[in-house]
Protein backbone atom coordinates (compact mmCIF):
# COMPACT_ATOMS: atom_id res chain seq x y z
CA UNK A 1 0.00 0.00 0.00
CA UNK A 2 1.18 3.59 -0.56
CA UNK A 3 3.15 5.26 2.21
CA UNK A 4 3.00 9.02 2.45
CA UNK A 5 5.86 11.39 3.24
CA UNK A 6 4.51 14.83 4.11
CA UNK A 7 2.34 15.37 1.06
CA UNK A 8 1.53 11.98 -0.49
CA UNK A 9 4.69 10.31 -1.76
CA UNK A 10 4.34 6.70 -2.81
CA UNK A 11 7.15 4.46 -1.63
CA UNK A 12 7.98 0.88 -2.37
CA UNK A 13 10.75 -1.61 -2.15
CA UNK A 14 12.98 -0.28 -4.94
CA UNK A 15 13.38 -2.41 -8.00
CA UNK A 16 14.41 -1.76 -11.61
CA UNK A 17 14.16 -2.85 -15.24
CA UNK A 18 15.71 -1.35 -18.36
CA UNK A 19 14.47 2.03 -19.63
CA UNK A 20 17.19 4.29 -21.07
CA UNK A 21 19.82 2.82 -23.33
CA UNK A 22 22.61 3.42 -20.84
CA UNK A 23 21.67 0.05 -19.29
CA UNK A 24 19.67 -2.16 -21.58
CA UNK A 25 18.47 -4.58 -18.95
CA UNK A 26 15.54 -4.88 -16.79
CA UNK A 27 9.15 -2.18 -8.33
CA UNK A 28 7.22 -2.66 -6.38
CA UNK A 29 5.99 -5.77 -4.68
CA UNK A 30 3.14 -7.32 -6.62
CA UNK A 31 -0.24 -7.09 -5.02
CA UNK A 32 -1.91 -10.20 -3.75
CA UNK A 33 -4.21 -10.42 -6.75
CA UNK A 34 -1.23 -10.87 -9.05
CA UNK A 35 0.57 -13.23 -6.71
CA UNK A 36 -2.45 -15.49 -6.69
CA UNK A 37 -2.13 -15.87 -10.45
CA UNK A 38 1.35 -17.32 -10.24
CA UNK A 39 -0.11 -20.85 -10.33
CA UNK A 40 2.68 -21.75 -8.01
CA UNK A 41 1.26 -24.78 -6.26
CA UNK A 42 3.22 -27.92 -7.04
CA UNK A 43 0.07 -29.99 -7.34
CA UNK A 44 -1.48 -27.71 -9.91
CA UNK A 45 1.78 -27.48 -11.83
CA UNK A 46 1.94 -31.24 -11.94
CA UNK A 47 -1.64 -31.58 -13.15
CA UNK A 48 -1.10 -29.00 -15.88
CA UNK A 49 2.23 -30.35 -17.18
CA UNK A 50 1.84 -30.65 -20.91
CA UNK A 51 2.25 -34.21 -22.15
CA UNK A 52 3.41 -33.29 -25.63
CA UNK A 53 -0.05 -33.56 -27.23
CA UNK A 54 -0.74 -30.80 -29.70
CA UNK A 55 2.92 -30.28 -30.61
CA UNK A 56 4.70 -28.99 -32.56
CA UNK A 57 3.36 -25.54 -31.76
CA UNK A 58 4.29 -22.34 -33.56
CA UNK A 59 3.91 -18.69 -32.57
CA UNK A 60 4.68 -15.67 -34.74
CA UNK A 61 7.11 -13.40 -32.91
CA UNK A 62 8.51 -10.20 -34.36
CA UNK A 63 9.16 -11.57 -37.82
CA UNK A 64 10.25 -14.99 -36.56
CA UNK A 65 8.20 -18.17 -36.53
CA UNK A 66 9.03 -19.88 -33.26
CA UNK A 67 8.32 -23.60 -33.35
CA UNK A 68 8.46 -25.91 -30.34
CA UNK A 69 8.41 -29.65 -31.01
CA UNK A 70 7.51 -30.34 -27.39
CA UNK A 71 6.89 -28.33 -24.20
CA UNK A 72 10.11 -26.61 -23.06
CA UNK A 73 11.84 -28.26 -20.11
CA UNK A 74 14.98 -26.12 -19.92
CA UNK A 75 14.01 -22.54 -20.76
CA UNK A 76 16.45 -19.68 -20.12
CA UNK A 77 15.06 -16.16 -19.67
CA UNK A 78 17.49 -13.31 -20.19
CA UNK A 79 15.65 -10.32 -18.71
CA UNK A 80 13.82 -9.85 -15.47
CA UNK A 81 10.51 -8.96 -17.10
CA UNK A 82 10.54 -12.14 -19.16
CA UNK A 83 11.54 -14.19 -16.12
CA UNK A 84 8.72 -12.83 -13.98
CA UNK A 85 6.16 -13.81 -16.61
CA UNK A 86 7.43 -17.40 -16.59
CA UNK A 87 7.52 -17.50 -12.80
CA UNK A 88 4.00 -16.05 -12.62
CA UNK A 89 2.83 -18.84 -14.91
CA UNK A 90 4.20 -21.38 -12.44
CA UNK A 91 6.98 -22.55 -14.76
CA UNK A 92 10.00 -22.43 -12.47
CA UNK A 93 10.39 -26.20 -12.71
CA UNK A 94 10.85 -25.86 -16.47
CA UNK A 95 13.56 -23.19 -16.34
CA UNK A 96 17.28 -23.90 -16.60
CA UNK A 97 18.45 -20.38 -15.87
CA UNK A 98 17.81 -16.65 -15.66
CA UNK A 99 20.01 -13.60 -16.14
CA UNK A 100 20.12 -9.80 -16.36
CA UNK A 101 18.70 -8.95 -12.96
CA UNK A 102 18.87 -5.58 -11.29
CA UNK A 103 16.22 -5.85 -8.57
CA UNK A 104 14.91 -8.22 -5.94
CA UNK A 105 12.24 -10.56 -7.22
CA UNK A 106 8.75 -9.84 -5.78
CA UNK A 107 8.16 -11.69 -2.53
CA UNK A 108 5.36 -13.77 -3.99
CA UNK A 109 7.74 -15.20 -6.58
CA UNK A 110 10.84 -15.47 -4.41
CA UNK A 111 10.48 -19.16 -3.55
CA UNK A 112 9.98 -20.14 -7.18
CA UNK A 113 12.84 -17.92 -8.30
CA UNK A 114 15.21 -19.45 -5.76
CA UNK A 115 14.84 -22.80 -7.48
CA UNK A 116 16.05 -21.45 -10.84
CA UNK A 117 19.82 -21.09 -11.45
CA UNK A 118 20.99 -17.52 -11.99
CA UNK A 119 23.49 -17.55 -14.85
CA UNK A 120 24.53 -13.93 -14.33
CA UNK A 121 23.24 -10.72 -12.79
CA UNK A 122 23.93 -8.96 -16.09
CA UNK A 123 24.18 -10.36 -19.62
CA UNK A 124 25.78 -13.81 -19.54
CA UNK A 125 28.08 -14.99 -22.29
CA UNK A 126 26.67 -16.94 -25.21
CA UNK A 127 28.69 -19.94 -24.00
CA UNK A 128 27.25 -19.68 -20.50
CA UNK A 129 23.72 -19.82 -21.85
CA UNK A 130 24.51 -22.75 -24.12
CA UNK A 131 26.05 -24.61 -21.18
CA UNK A 132 22.60 -24.59 -19.54
CA UNK A 133 21.37 -26.70 -22.50
CA UNK A 134 18.31 -24.53 -23.17
CA UNK A 135 15.42 -25.66 -25.31
CA UNK A 136 14.01 -22.09 -25.40
CA UNK A 137 15.62 -18.68 -24.80
CA UNK A 138 13.43 -15.66 -24.03
CA UNK A 139 14.22 -11.98 -23.57
CA UNK A 140 12.40 -8.72 -22.94
CA UNK A 141 14.53 -6.63 -25.29
CA UNK A 142 15.77 -6.79 -28.85
CA UNK A 143 19.10 -5.51 -27.55
CA UNK A 144 19.51 -8.64 -25.41
CA UNK A 145 18.93 -11.05 -28.29
CA UNK A 146 20.67 -8.98 -30.92
CA UNK A 147 23.98 -7.54 -32.00
CA UNK A 148 25.91 -6.40 -28.94
CA UNK A 149 23.75 -8.47 -26.59
CA UNK A 150 24.10 -12.05 -25.43
CA UNK A 151 23.84 -13.32 -29.01
CA UNK A 152 21.56 -12.86 -31.98
CA UNK A 153 18.46 -14.93 -32.44
CA UNK A 154 20.02 -16.41 -35.55
CA UNK A 155 23.02 -17.66 -33.56
CA UNK A 156 20.77 -19.59 -31.21
CA UNK A 157 18.46 -20.80 -33.95
CA UNK A 158 21.36 -22.15 -36.03
CA UNK A 159 22.04 -24.45 -33.08
CA UNK A 160 18.41 -25.52 -32.92
CA UNK A 161 17.46 -23.36 -29.93
CA UNK A 162 14.18 -21.44 -30.43
CA UNK A 163 14.10 -17.82 -29.20
CA UNK A 164 11.38 -15.37 -28.21
CA UNK A 165 11.49 -11.59 -27.68
CA UNK A 166 8.78 -9.59 -25.94
CA UNK A 167 6.38 -8.17 -28.54
CA UNK A 168 6.35 -4.93 -26.55
CA UNK A 169 9.92 -4.25 -27.72
CA UNK A 170 9.89 -5.55 -31.27
CA UNK A 171 6.40 -4.83 -32.54
CA UNK A 172 3.65 -2.41 -31.57
CA UNK A 173 5.17 0.18 -33.91
CA UNK A 174 8.55 0.16 -32.10
CA UNK A 175 11.58 1.33 -34.11
CA UNK A 176 14.72 0.08 -32.39
CA UNK A 177 17.03 1.48 -35.07
CA UNK A 178 16.22 5.15 -34.50
CA UNK A 179 18.90 5.62 -31.84
CA UNK A 180 18.85 5.63 -28.05
CA UNK A 181 16.06 3.45 -26.74
CA UNK A 182 14.16 3.64 -29.99
CA UNK A 183 10.91 5.36 -30.80
CA UNK A 184 7.30 4.38 -31.27
CA UNK A 185 5.05 5.41 -34.12
CA UNK A 186 2.19 3.64 -32.39
CA UNK A 187 1.34 3.83 -28.67
CA UNK A 188 2.11 0.73 -26.67
CA UNK A 189 -0.86 -0.99 -25.09
CA UNK A 190 -1.03 -3.63 -22.40
CA UNK A 191 -2.22 -6.00 -25.09
CA UNK A 192 1.48 -6.51 -25.90
CA UNK A 193 2.09 -7.75 -22.34
CA UNK A 194 -1.02 -9.88 -22.41
CA UNK A 195 0.08 -11.26 -25.77
CA UNK A 196 3.44 -12.30 -24.37
CA UNK A 197 1.74 -14.06 -21.48
CA UNK A 198 -0.54 -15.94 -23.87
CA UNK A 199 2.34 -16.83 -26.19
CA UNK A 200 4.35 -18.29 -23.32
CA UNK A 201 1.32 -20.15 -21.99
CA UNK A 202 0.74 -21.65 -25.43
CA UNK A 203 4.40 -22.57 -25.93
CA UNK A 204 4.50 -24.35 -22.57
CA UNK A 205 1.05 -25.90 -22.92
CA UNK A 206 -0.48 -24.11 -19.92
CA UNK A 207 -3.07 -21.95 -21.65
CA UNK A 208 -5.47 -21.96 -18.71
CA UNK A 209 -2.82 -20.40 -16.47
CA UNK A 210 -2.17 -17.73 -19.06
CA UNK A 211 -5.82 -16.75 -19.27
CA UNK A 212 -6.06 -16.66 -15.50
CA UNK A 213 -3.06 -14.34 -15.24
CA UNK A 214 -4.33 -12.03 -17.98
CA UNK A 215 -7.77 -11.88 -16.37
CA UNK A 216 -6.20 -10.98 -13.03
CA UNK A 217 -4.15 -8.16 -14.55
CA UNK A 218 -7.15 -6.77 -16.42
CA UNK A 219 -9.21 -6.87 -13.27
CA UNK A 220 -6.55 -4.93 -11.38
CA UNK A 221 -6.47 -2.25 -14.07
CA UNK A 222 -10.26 -1.98 -14.03
CA UNK A 223 -10.36 -1.70 -10.24
CA UNK A 224 -7.62 0.92 -10.14
CA UNK A 225 -9.16 3.15 -12.76
CA UNK A 226 -12.87 2.75 -12.00
CA UNK A 227 -14.53 6.16 -11.87
CA UNK A 228 -11.21 7.93 -12.41
CA UNK A 229 -11.37 11.14 -14.43
CA UNK A 230 -8.05 12.97 -14.57
CA UNK A 231 -8.40 14.86 -17.83
CA UNK A 232 -6.25 17.98 -17.89
CA UNK A 233 -3.78 16.62 -15.32
CA UNK A 234 -0.23 16.44 -16.71
CA UNK A 235 2.28 13.80 -15.63
CA UNK A 236 6.03 13.75 -16.12
CA UNK A 237 7.98 10.49 -15.80
CA UNK A 238 11.63 10.86 -14.77
CA UNK A 239 13.63 7.67 -15.04
CA UNK A 240 17.21 8.70 -14.30
CA UNK A 241 20.05 11.23 -14.63
CA UNK A 242 19.87 14.68 -13.08
CA UNK A 243 22.19 16.43 -15.54
CA UNK A 244 20.37 15.42 -18.72
CA UNK A 245 17.26 13.63 -17.50
CA UNK A 246 15.66 10.70 -19.25
CA UNK A 247 11.95 11.52 -19.39
CA UNK A 248 9.21 9.39 -20.90
CA UNK A 249 7.97 10.14 -24.39
CA UNK A 250 4.43 9.61 -25.50
CA UNK A 251 4.11 6.02 -26.30
CA UNK A 252 5.93 3.50 -24.11
CA UNK A 253 4.83 1.98 -20.81
CA UNK A 254 4.40 5.41 -19.11
CA UNK A 255 2.09 6.34 -21.97
CA UNK A 256 0.01 3.24 -21.28
CA UNK A 257 -0.18 4.21 -17.61
CA UNK A 258 -1.16 7.78 -18.48
CA UNK A 259 -3.91 6.71 -20.87
CA UNK A 260 -5.27 4.20 -18.36
CA UNK A 261 -5.77 6.91 -15.73
CA UNK A 262 -7.09 9.43 -18.25
CA UNK A 263 -4.35 12.01 -17.70
CA UNK A 264 -1.85 13.68 -20.06
CA UNK A 265 1.87 13.13 -20.56
CA UNK A 266 3.79 16.40 -20.32
CA UNK A 267 5.98 15.18 -23.20
CA UNK A 268 3.36 13.53 -25.36
CA UNK A 269 4.76 15.40 -28.35
CA UNK A 270 7.87 13.19 -28.59
CA UNK A 271 7.81 9.62 -29.86
CA UNK A 272 11.25 8.73 -28.53
CA UNK A 273 10.99 6.09 -25.82
CA UNK A 274 13.21 7.92 -23.29
CA UNK A 275 14.39 11.27 -24.67
CA UNK A 276 16.86 13.40 -22.73
CA UNK A 277 15.22 16.77 -22.09
CA UNK A 278 16.70 19.81 -20.38
CA UNK A 279 15.29 21.23 -17.17
CA UNK A 280 14.38 24.57 -18.75
CA UNK A 281 11.93 22.72 -21.01
CA UNK A 282 10.57 20.88 -17.99
CA UNK A 283 10.01 24.23 -16.26
CA UNK A 284 8.08 25.46 -19.29
CA UNK A 285 5.82 22.38 -19.21
CA UNK A 286 5.36 22.60 -15.39
CA UNK A 287 3.74 19.16 -14.86
CA UNK A 288 1.09 18.66 -12.19
CA UNK A 289 2.57 15.37 -10.94
CA UNK A 290 6.07 13.92 -11.26
CA UNK A 291 6.42 10.14 -11.42
CA UNK A 292 9.87 9.16 -10.21
CA UNK A 293 11.87 6.06 -10.97
CA UNK A 294 13.19 4.67 -7.69
CA UNK A 295 16.17 2.67 -8.94
CA UNK A 296 18.60 0.41 -7.13
CA UNK A 297 21.43 0.60 -9.66
CA UNK A 298 24.28 3.09 -9.30
CA UNK A 299 25.12 4.06 -12.89
CA UNK A 300 23.73 7.58 -13.19
CA UNK A 301 23.17 10.64 -11.04
CA UNK A 302 19.94 10.77 -9.05
CA UNK A 303 19.03 7.11 -9.30
CA UNK A 304 16.92 6.74 -6.16
CA UNK A 305 13.69 8.62 -5.65
CA UNK A 306 15.20 10.25 -2.58
CA UNK A 307 18.04 11.67 -4.67
CA UNK A 308 15.62 12.83 -7.34
CA UNK A 309 13.45 14.65 -4.82
CA UNK A 310 16.49 16.30 -3.26
CA UNK A 311 17.56 17.52 -6.70
CA UNK A 312 14.09 18.78 -7.64
CA UNK A 313 13.71 20.73 -4.40
CA UNK A 314 17.12 22.42 -4.57
CA UNK A 315 17.71 23.03 -8.26
CA UNK A 316 16.78 26.59 -9.32
CA UNK A 317 15.18 25.37 -12.54
CA UNK A 318 12.86 22.91 -10.80
CA UNK A 319 12.21 23.98 -7.22
CA UNK A 320 9.32 26.23 -8.24
CA UNK A 321 7.51 23.61 -10.32
CA UNK A 322 3.93 23.15 -9.13
CA UNK A 323 4.48 19.44 -8.48
CA UNK A 324 7.62 20.19 -6.46
CA UNK A 325 6.05 22.96 -4.39
CA UNK A 326 3.08 20.69 -3.59
CA UNK A 327 5.27 17.57 -3.25
CA UNK A 328 3.15 15.67 -5.73
CA UNK A 329 5.45 12.72 -6.34
CA UNK A 330 4.56 9.13 -7.21
CA UNK A 331 7.36 6.58 -6.89
CA UNK A 332 7.65 3.63 -9.27
CA UNK A 333 10.17 0.95 -10.01
CA UNK A 334 12.03 1.01 -13.27
CA UNK A 335 10.30 -2.30 -14.01
CA UNK A 336 6.91 -0.60 -13.88
CA UNK A 337 8.16 2.10 -16.27
CA UNK A 338 8.91 -0.47 -18.98
CA UNK A 339 6.42 -2.88 -20.56
CA UNK A 340 6.03 -5.71 -18.07
CA UNK A 341 3.58 -7.30 -15.70
CA UNK A 342 4.52 -4.57 -13.23
CA UNK A 343 3.26 -1.82 -15.51
CA UNK A 344 -0.11 -2.74 -14.02
CA UNK A 345 1.34 -1.89 -10.62
CA UNK A 346 2.32 1.47 -12.12
CA UNK A 347 -1.29 2.09 -13.12
CA UNK A 348 -2.43 1.29 -9.60
CA UNK A 349 0.11 3.58 -7.97
CA UNK A 350 -0.44 6.53 -10.29
CA UNK A 351 -4.21 6.20 -9.95
CA UNK A 352 -3.90 6.11 -6.16
CA UNK A 353 -1.63 9.14 -6.25
CA UNK A 354 -4.01 11.20 -8.36
CA UNK A 355 -6.82 10.42 -5.94
CA UNK A 356 -4.68 11.23 -2.90
CA UNK A 357 -3.60 14.54 -4.42
CA UNK A 358 -7.21 15.50 -5.08
CA UNK A 359 -6.62 15.82 -8.82
CA UNK A 360 -9.43 13.60 -10.07
CA UNK A 361 -12.94 14.65 -10.93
Amino acid sequence: MPVFLRAPVFLRAPVFLRAPALLRVPALLLTSSLLLTACGSTGQAGREQASGHGYPRTVDNCGHRVTLKSPPRRAVSLNQGSTEILLSLGLADRMAGTATWTDPVPKGLAKADASVPRLADDNPSFEKVLAAEPDLVTASFVSTLGTGGVATREQFEKLGVPTYVSPADCSEGKDNDSGGDGSRGKPLTLDAVYGEIRDMARVFGVEARGEKLVASLKKRVGTATAGLHASGVSLMYWFANSQSPYLAGCCGAPGAITRAVGAENAFADTHDEWPQINWETVADRDPDVIVLGDLTRRQQTAETAKAKIRFLETNPATRNLAAVREKRYVLLSGQAMNPSIRTVDGIERVAAGLRAFGLVK
